[in-house]
């Protein structure tokens, strides 16, 4: 039998309730998005109660210590670092309701991550939802509406991520590591990349900004045309005395990094060069 709703958060007749363990910027776009479906969010919990209650305020929830996140809830939201998403699945699985759906929202790992709860409460639906977007500000909730997302788990799984606009696919347990190394470079190392256009725009002179339309053009042309048609620039035309020009006035500390990227740029174009290949070496 189901414990008695929180006060002042009883739900209306066939609303579904849902709890947040680890709000970051992830955990709580989801569970906005999902509340913008008609779901309640009924409970936050965090490293204490402490850390759980302006969130929980801000999303009318009440906070809670991480063994009652469960209590009264038909959907349960991992969203702590990766490292303890099976300690905290085990603590929280403890008092979840009968039937309940529990989901980690984490990119590196699937629902293995969860397995130490089958054997306790093989009545919980287990599941993954990894939304492929960057959550890195207070637009999380904005980014997320149409991101594509890798899930793992039952059918119902799949169906939450559709609910609430996401568009969902599936990662074998052997490719979530390349999976994720991919999404990774796609994301981490492209804002590295932009640190170092940051660099050396300065030290010509030139306003970061001004980049932007020949960065978003780009990464536009590689997704509509494939990134070997969308490749331009001296590398694709085997433009060595441009390259060594570019090498001359580099700071030295650049200089590693955009040699590996110009060799990948070589492999990408195809071109048998073995100047330029030994230039760039």
């Amino acid at each position: 039998m189901r414990p008695a709703p929180l006060e002042g958060l009883e739900p209306t007749l066939n609303q579904r309730r849902l709890s947040i363990i680890g709000p970051g910027r992830a955990g709580t776009a989801i569970a906005k998005a999902l509340a913008n479906k008609g779901w309640v969010i009924s409970r936050v919990a965090g490293r204490s109660i402490e850390h759980a209650q302006p969130l929980a305020e801000k999303l009318g929830a009440a906070a809670c210590s991480a063994a009652d996140v469960g209590i009264g809830v038909d959907l349960i939201i991992i969203s702590t670092p990766d490292a303890v998403i099976s300690e905290t699945a085990l603590i929280v699985a403890e008092r979840a309701e009968h039937g309940a759906l529990l989901i980690h929202l984490a990119g590196a790992t699937g629902i293995e991550a969860l397995e130490g709860v089958r054997s306790t409460r093989p009545d919980l639906v287990l599941g993954s939802l990894h939304p492929l977007q960057t959550l890195s500000d207070d637009t999380a909730f904005e980014k997320v509406q149409g991101a594509f997302c890798a899930v793992e788990g039952p059918q119902e799984i799949e169906e939450l991520a559709r609910e609430i606009g996401l568009t969902p696919f599936s990662v074998l347990p052997a490719n979530r590591s390349a999976y994720h190394a991919a999404a990774v470079v796609a994301s981490n190392h492209l804002v590295a990349l932009m640190g170092q256009v940051e660099r050396l725009a300065s030290s010509a002179g030139v306003p970061f900004e001004a980049f932007a339309p020949l960065s978003r053009a780009s990464i536009e042309a590689a997704f509509i045309s494939g990134p070997a048609s969308a490749l331009t620039g001296p590398v694709s035309r085997g433009d060595t005395e441009t390259i060594e020009a570019h090498l001359r006035v580099m700071d030295p500390s650049e200089v590693a990094v955009y040699k590996a990227l110009a060799r990948d740029a070589l492999r990408l174009s195809g071109r048998d060069d073995a100047a330029l290949e030994e230039m760039l070496s």
